[in-house]
């Protein structure tokens, strides 16, 4: 696939990968549907792109206005290419201490939203004659990583759902999906991540800080939708080897996580957080 006069619908634009998502997508000939709640940030990253672009903010959580924002994408160029479910909220907390709302947010906004707007879209793009539905997922969607049961729960979930999609609908549709599973790319994804009382943590972790550039995430992702990767890992280091383990070896990968885990809930149960 060559992305030229493409229309791609990225949420969670705003920032992180959605913006790197936009600004790889416009310098390959894409018109850019950028979604988020922030317009002022929005406005700033479609400043940022030259080509034709779409401000569409909205709560993704907001069902009942979701069908009138399918329809002003959908309606902008007469369809919507690839839609890239990209927003989404992520976890530090043990699941001892979480209250149970928390799962809920970070379930609803990492696997319900995402299917939501997927299901409202999708006939579109079957009457256009097909299209492409990209999940960013994590690797935390692959393993159970400490710190994330709601992350890993909601991840793991929009995998499951991705996967039977693309068993409907790629060959009989046309409709293609990528899950992508990134690592530690350097966003701001662990510091508005949910503590155990759901509120924004506020602080980074030293994992993310030193993680992959955003830019050379999309790049990869723009590769992986070119080339209709069904399923493509963004990952280095222990990251990866720990996401393969769990395909290769579960036994050994489980080994790893529970140590890792314990050092981890050690940690937090005394109150050290960081």
């Amino acid at each position: 696939m060559t992305f030229a006069d493409k229309t791609v619908w990225i949420t969670g634009a705003s920032s992180g990968i959605g913006e790197a998502l936009a600004k790889a997508f416009a310098e390959a000939g894409a018109h850019i549907i950028l979604s988020g709640r922030r317009t002022d940030a929005l406005e700033q990253v479609a400043a940022d792109i030259a080509t034709d672009t779409l401000i569409l903010p909205f709560e993704t959580t907001d069902y009942a206005s979701l069908p009138a924002k399918v329809e002003e994408a959908r309606s902008w160029k007469g369809k919507v290419d690839i839609l890239v479910n990209n927003a989404g909220i992520s976890q530090r907390s043990l699941a001892l201490d979480t209250h149970p709302d928390v799962h809920s947010k970070i379930i609803d906004v990492d696997l319900l939203a995402p299917i939501w707007l997927t299901q409202l879209l999708l006939p579109y793009m079957i009457e256009a004659g097909g299209g492409h539905i990209v999940g960013i997922s994590s690797v935390a969607g692959r393993v159970g990583v400490p710190l994330r049961t709601a992350y890993c729960a909601a991840k793991h979930g929009l995998i499951g759902y991705m996967d039977a999609l693309r068993a409907e609908t790629e060959k009989l549709h046309n409709v293609r999906v990528t899950n992508i599973l990134p690592g530690s790319i350097r966003t701001n994804v662990s510091r508005n991540a949910l503590n155990k009382e759901g509120e924004s943590r506020g602080k980074s972790d030293a994992v993310i800080d030193n993680g992959m550039e955003p830019a050379e995430c999309a790049r990869q992702i723009l590769e992986a939708v070119s080339n209709n990767v069904p399923e493509l890992i963004i990952a280095e280091g222990i990251e990866l080897a720990i996401a393969n383990l769990r395909q290769s070896d579960p036994e050994q990968c489980f080994t790893m996580t529970a140590a890792m885990g314990a050092q981890i809930a050690e940690k937090y149960e005394a109150g050290d957080d960081d």
